[in-house]
Formats: structure tokens, C-alpha cells, sequence
């Protein structure tokens, strides 16, 4: 590792003057895939982690074993911080672009960074990548397995390889761009998680149709007449007990105290009443 002792010549903004190279970004993606998390805790959750994947760099950048690099540490770990581990890498490209450029004197706006971008960061990327692609992707796998046909796991492994790629490659996009990503992508990044959300609300629906598998089994007599309510659930439409599971469902997570695992033992419970009372059956 490239570094300078604390009694090497410094620039006046305290840096070293040091370029980061195609080696760097390489060791801070490594070290983000494998240990950003690894330092999480209910203080400052994330802090550590973000040091940990730049503390390579802010060596080579403020020196090793100096006043700067202890500075630049200690502004690092002084805040809170949390974001999607999906995008966070933004921040730190930028950030040490910036770092890089300006030393000492840019730690201030680089807390600043970290704060303003965070949360909307970790909207968008827990909103695509943790949440709607895994749906989609996820239930495509999951039903391709389930019907016996093996490419569903080559999906599954297809779309994480890419997310990761992804990850890899905005560190570097960041860097380049600099604040200028934020502004410019910020449009974009909103449209992206528009059409993602339209697209998870139409996946929901097909999963519920294809896998809440339900039916009114009760027979009703009228006067006689034998009534058959799952026809005519049918004829107003199609896997309506289905989708009025589910929307109990989420009507009852929307309630006070309410959890998904108390949500799951209360339908569990009511459909092995319903079941053994020959009321609801499999579909």
C-alpha cells in the first residue's frame, strides 16, 4: 500500500496529493460487498462499515499515522449514517472525489453529503433493489423451480451478479461525476422508481392470482336450490377470495399492534376452522 508518514511533506489542504486508481476502486468494492454491514449497530448503524470500505484510500489521500488522517476518521464515524447498501457507494465516490480534491477543508460539506443523501438514497434503493426486484425476480424463480424447469435459479443468480456489477460500477461513476450525478439523475432515479413500483403492483396481483390458492366450498341451499358461491364469485371475478384475502391481510398489517407474524397465525388459525368445517377448501 502506497502511504506517507506523518513526517512527509503535506499539501496545504493537508492531503498528500494522491489520485485514486483502478486498484482502489477495486479494494473499496471488495471490502463494501463483503463488510459494509459487518460494523452495523443501533448507535450510529452504518458508520464504521463506511469507514472501513475508505480507509485504504484516506490513508493514501491524508497520509498514514497523521493528524489529517485522524481527523478525516474521527468526521467519519462522528455522525449517524445509514442508507441502502445498494447505493451507498454513490456517496462514497463522491466523497472522496471531493476529499481527494479539497482535504481538510472539505470535511464539513462531506458530512453534510453523507446526511442530505442517506435517506433519499435508501428510499430508492431498498424501494428497487431490495424490495421490487426480489418480487419480481424472485417469484419468477420460485414458480420456474417449482414447475420442475431449473433455469429459474440461473435467474435468480443472473439478477444478484448484476446487482453487485451495478454496486461495483457507481463507485466509480460517482467519483467521476461527483455532485453532478445527484443533480442530473435525480429525475431520472424518480422515473426509474415509478415504473419499478407500477411494475411490483402488477407482480403482487399476479402472484396472488397464481399462488393464493383459495376456494368457497360451503354448499348453500335455498328453497331447494343449491347455491354455488365460488361460481359466482367467479362470474363477478376471477380469484375475487384470493384478492379478498389479501386485502384483509393488509388491512389488518395497517392495524395498531398488529405484526406479520400475528397476521399469519390469525389466517392459519381461521383457515383450519374453515377447513376442517368444510367451509373453504384448496384451489
Amino acid at each position: 500500500m502506497m502511504t506517507m508518514s506523518s513526517n512527509e511533506k503535506l499539501l496545504p489542504n493537508g492531503t498528500t496529493g494522491y489520485k485514486l486508481t483502478k486498484e482502489d476502486f477495486a479494494q473499496i468494492n471488495r471490502r463494501n460487498l463483503i463488510g459494509f454491514q459487518a460494523g452495523w449497530n443501533y448507535e450510529r448503524m452504518q458508520h464504521s462499515g463506511y469507514l472501513w470500505i475508505i480507509l485504504p484510500q484516506l490513508r493514501k489521500i491524508y497520509g498514514d499515522n497523521t493528524e489529517g488522517l485522524k481527523t478525516a476518521a474521527r468526521t467519519h464515524c462522528a455522525p449517524f449514517f445509514n442508507t441502502s447498501n445498494f447505493l451507498n457507494t454513490i456517496i462514497t465516490g463522491i466523497d472522496l472525489a471531493i476529499e481527494e480534491e479539497e482535504g481538510l477543508q472539505s470535511l464539513e460539506t462531506v458530512a453534510s453529503l453523507k446526511t442530505g443523501l442517506m435517506g433519499p438514497l435508501a428510499s430508492i434503493g431498498d424501494s428497487i433493489f431490495g424490495s421490487l426486484l426480489p418480487t419480481i425476480f424472485g417469484a419468477l424463480a420460485a414458480n420456474m423451480a417449482i414447475a420442475g424447469n431449473p433455469i429459474g435459479i440461473f435467474i435468480w443468480i443472473a439478477v444478484n451478479v448484476v446487482v453487485d456489477w451495478f454496486r461495483c460500477k457507481q463507485t466509480h461513476i460517482a467519483y467521476d461525476q461527483g455532485m453532478k450525478l445527484v443533480t442530473t439523475m435525480s429525475d431520472q432515479l424518480n422515473a426509474i422508481t415509478d415504473a419499478a413500483t407500477v411494475m411490483g403492483v402488477f407482480m403482487v396481483g399476479a402472484l396472488v392470482s397464481t399462488n393464493v390458492g383459495i376456494v368457497i366450498s360451503a354448499p348453500i341451499d335455498l328453497g331447494g336450490v343449491t347455491v354455488d358461491l365460488q361460481h359466482i364469485c367467479n362470474m363477478i371475478c376471477p380469484k375475487l377470495v384470493p384478492a379478498a384475502l389479501v386485502g384483509a391481510v393488509y388491512w389488518l398489517l395497517g392495524r395498531k399492534g398488529m405484526t406479520s407474524t400475528k397476521a399469519i397465525f390469525i389466517v392459519l388459525i381461521i383457515a383450519i376452522v374453515l377447513g376442517g368445517l368444510g367451509w373453504i377448501a384448496k384451489g
